[in-house]
Protein backbone atom coordinates (compact mmCIF):
# COMPACT_ATOMS: atom_id res chain seq x y z
CA UNK A 1 0.00 0.00 0.00
CA UNK A 2 1.85 3.52 -0.87
CA UNK A 3 1.96 6.03 1.61
CA UNK A 4 -0.86 8.25 0.19
CA UNK A 5 -3.32 5.73 0.55
CA UNK A 6 -2.16 4.54 4.14
CA UNK A 7 -2.69 8.54 4.93
CA UNK A 8 -5.82 8.12 3.06
CA UNK A 9 -6.88 5.46 5.07
CA UNK A 10 -5.44 7.08 8.16
CA UNK A 11 -7.59 10.19 7.75
CA UNK A 12 -10.97 8.03 7.27
CA UNK A 13 -10.38 6.33 10.51
CA UNK A 14 -9.89 9.63 12.43
CA UNK A 15 -13.39 11.09 10.88
CA UNK A 16 -15.36 7.84 11.53
CA UNK A 17 -13.54 7.52 15.14
CA UNK A 18 -14.82 11.56 15.37
CA UNK A 19 -18.59 10.65 14.85
CA UNK A 20 -20.86 10.45 18.14
CA UNK A 21 -21.68 6.54 18.35
CA UNK A 22 -25.74 6.88 17.40
CA UNK A 23 -24.21 8.01 14.23
CA UNK A 24 -22.11 5.34 13.53
CA UNK A 25 -24.56 3.03 14.94
CA UNK A 26 -27.07 4.70 12.17
CA UNK A 27 -24.55 3.91 9.32
CA UNK A 28 -23.81 0.52 10.36
CA UNK A 29 -27.70 0.03 10.20
CA UNK A 30 -28.23 1.50 6.70
CA UNK A 31 -25.34 -0.33 5.48
CA UNK A 32 -26.68 -4.00 6.96
CA UNK A 33 -29.98 -2.99 5.29
CA UNK A 34 -28.15 -2.30 2.16
CA UNK A 35 -26.84 -5.39 2.46
CA UNK A 36 -30.08 -7.39 2.84
CA UNK A 37 -31.87 -5.55 0.04
CA UNK A 38 -29.01 -6.63 -2.18
CA UNK A 39 -29.35 -10.12 -1.28
CA UNK A 40 -32.61 -10.37 -1.47
CA UNK A 41 -32.57 -8.92 -4.97
CA UNK A 42 -30.22 -11.58 -5.72
CA UNK A 43 -32.54 -14.39 -4.67
CA UNK A 44 -35.49 -13.28 -6.17
CA UNK A 45 -33.03 -12.98 -9.60
CA UNK A 46 -32.55 -16.62 -9.28
CA UNK A 47 -35.45 -18.18 -8.13
CA UNK A 48 -37.95 -15.49 -8.79
CA UNK A 49 -40.88 -13.92 -7.28
CA UNK A 50 -41.90 -15.47 -3.95
CA UNK A 51 -43.52 -13.80 -0.47
CA UNK A 52 -42.04 -11.26 1.80
CA UNK A 53 -42.02 -13.82 4.70
CA UNK A 54 -39.97 -16.20 2.43
CA UNK A 55 -38.01 -13.97 0.45
CA UNK A 56 -37.22 -12.64 4.57
CA UNK A 57 -36.06 -16.46 5.56
CA UNK A 58 -33.99 -16.96 2.20
CA UNK A 59 -32.03 -13.63 3.15
CA UNK A 60 -31.41 -14.85 6.83
CA UNK A 61 -30.53 -18.11 5.36
CA UNK A 62 -28.09 -16.43 3.24
CA UNK A 63 -26.64 -14.61 5.77
CA UNK A 64 -26.28 -16.64 8.64
CA UNK A 65 -26.62 -20.19 7.09
CA UNK A 66 -22.61 -21.21 8.17
CA UNK A 67 -23.50 -21.55 11.12
CA UNK A 68 -25.28 -24.98 11.68
CA UNK A 69 -27.87 -23.80 14.86
CA UNK A 70 -28.92 -20.78 12.50
CA UNK A 71 -29.07 -22.75 9.48
CA UNK A 72 -31.44 -25.74 11.45
CA UNK A 73 -33.74 -22.76 12.84
CA UNK A 74 -33.62 -20.62 9.63
CA UNK A 75 -34.93 -23.94 8.33
CA UNK A 76 -37.75 -24.79 9.97
CA UNK A 77 -39.29 -21.23 9.33
CA UNK A 78 -38.56 -21.67 5.80
CA UNK A 79 -40.76 -24.98 6.10
CA UNK A 80 -43.45 -23.48 7.47
CA UNK A 81 -43.52 -20.53 5.07
CA UNK A 82 -45.76 -20.09 2.00
CA UNK A 83 -43.96 -19.69 -1.37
Amino acid sequence: MADSERDLEARFRELQDSLPPHVRVARAEAMFAWARELIGREIVAQAGQMSEARLKWETALRLYGSDAASRQLIQQMLDHVSA
